[in-house]
Protein backbone atom coordinates (compact mmCIF):
# COMPACT_ATOMS: atom_id res chain seq x y z
CA UNK A 1 0.00 0.00 0.00
CA UNK A 2 1.22 3.63 -0.52
CA UNK A 3 1.80 5.74 2.17
CA UNK A 4 0.12 8.80 3.74
CA UNK A 5 -2.87 8.11 0.90
CA UNK A 6 -5.31 6.32 3.12
CA UNK A 7 -7.59 8.61 6.07
CA UNK A 8 -7.43 7.57 9.58
CA UNK A 9 -8.98 4.87 11.06
CA UNK A 10 -10.21 5.64 14.39
CA UNK A 11 -12.38 5.12 17.50
CA UNK A 12 -15.83 6.78 16.27
CA UNK A 13 -19.11 6.66 18.24
CA UNK A 14 -22.40 6.55 15.93
CA UNK A 15 -25.83 6.95 18.11
CA UNK A 16 -29.37 7.13 16.81
CA UNK A 17 -31.02 9.61 18.24
CA UNK A 18 -34.70 7.88 18.44
CA UNK A 19 -33.87 4.50 19.09
CA UNK A 20 -31.42 5.79 21.75
CA UNK A 21 -28.99 3.22 21.00
CA UNK A 22 -25.15 3.78 20.82
CA UNK A 23 -21.98 1.98 20.18
CA UNK A 24 -18.42 2.65 19.65
CA UNK A 25 -16.60 1.44 16.66
CA UNK A 26 -14.03 1.97 14.01
CA UNK A 27 -13.99 4.25 10.99
CA UNK A 28 -13.00 6.45 8.80
CA UNK A 29 -16.15 8.82 9.10
CA UNK A 30 -15.45 11.97 10.59
CA UNK A 31 -17.16 14.66 13.03
CA UNK A 32 -16.91 17.86 15.24
CA UNK A 33 -19.18 16.89 17.81
CA UNK A 34 -17.69 14.54 20.66
CA UNK A 35 -19.10 12.54 23.27
CA UNK A 36 -18.11 11.27 26.69
CA UNK A 37 -18.08 7.66 26.75
CA UNK A 38 -17.88 4.73 29.16
CA UNK A 39 -14.74 4.09 29.41
CA UNK A 40 -13.67 8.18 30.31
CA UNK A 41 -12.72 8.74 26.83
CA UNK A 42 -14.04 11.40 24.22
CA UNK A 43 -15.08 10.32 20.72
CA UNK A 44 -16.44 11.85 17.62
CA UNK A 45 -20.00 11.11 17.19
CA UNK A 46 -21.70 10.61 14.45
CA UNK A 47 -25.88 10.73 14.63
CA UNK A 48 -27.87 8.37 12.55
CA UNK A 49 -31.21 8.37 11.47
CA UNK A 50 -31.94 4.61 11.52
CA UNK A 51 -30.19 1.94 13.27
CA UNK A 52 -31.48 -1.53 14.64
CA UNK A 53 -32.78 0.02 17.69
CA UNK A 54 -35.15 2.48 15.46
CA UNK A 55 -35.87 0.34 11.89
CA UNK A 56 -39.03 -1.16 12.37
CA UNK A 57 -38.05 -4.12 10.47
CA UNK A 58 -35.79 -4.83 13.56
CA UNK A 59 -38.43 -3.53 16.54
CA UNK A 60 -41.27 -5.54 15.08
CA UNK A 61 -43.45 -2.81 14.95
CA UNK A 62 -43.45 -2.82 10.90
CA UNK A 63 -46.71 -2.11 9.15
CA UNK A 64 -48.61 -4.81 7.33
CA UNK A 65 -49.66 -3.66 3.97
CA UNK A 66 -53.27 -4.74 2.69
CA UNK A 67 -51.98 -5.58 -0.69
CA UNK A 68 -56.00 -7.36 -1.50
CA UNK A 69 -57.44 -4.15 -0.85
CA UNK A 70 -55.52 -2.21 -2.82
CA UNK A 71 -55.94 -4.99 -5.53
CA UNK A 72 -59.78 -4.97 -4.89
CA UNK A 73 -59.93 -1.13 -4.85
CA UNK A 74 -57.66 -0.35 -8.37
CA UNK A 75 -60.04 -2.82 -9.96
CA UNK A 76 -63.30 -1.23 -8.80
CA UNK A 77 -61.72 1.69 -9.39
CA UNK A 78 -59.77 1.54 -13.55
CA UNK A 79 -62.21 -1.68 -13.99
CA UNK A 80 -60.68 -5.19 -14.57
CA UNK A 81 -57.75 -5.57 -16.65
CA UNK A 82 -59.40 -9.36 -18.31
CA UNK A 83 -62.76 -7.51 -19.39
Amino acid sequence: MKPDIHPAYRPVVFRDRAGGLAFLTRSTATSDKTIDWEDGNSYPVIDVEVSSASHPFYTGKSRVVDVAGRVERFNRRYGSARG
